[in-house]
């Protein structure tokens, strides 16, 4: 099953974020909890920890990209 990795909303004023970099790529093995990207909100720089466990299919977004809160930046599929 394939889940969607959405960009969270961090702080209650965040309406977007730049993502700065994908700390996984396309066909990685990610677990729940470990860092998969991370974004830049007024200049501070956070890693987002992914929600489930599995293996990361497709990412929407590339580096520099500006994303709103709760969008969908990539899928992982479940095992």
């Amino acid at each position: 099953m394939k889940m969607e990795l959405v960009l969270p909303k961090l702080r209650e004023e965040m309406q977007e974020a730049v993502l700065c970099s994908w700390v996984k790529s396309v066909g990685d093995k990610v677990e729940k909890g470990e860092p998969v990207f991370e974004i830049e909100t007024d200049k501070v720089v956070t890693q987002v920890e992914s929600p489930f466990s599995g293996t990361l299919k497709e990412v929407y977004f590339e580096e520099g990209d500006e994303v709103k809160v709760e969008e969908v930046v990539g899928l992982i599929e479940e095992e």
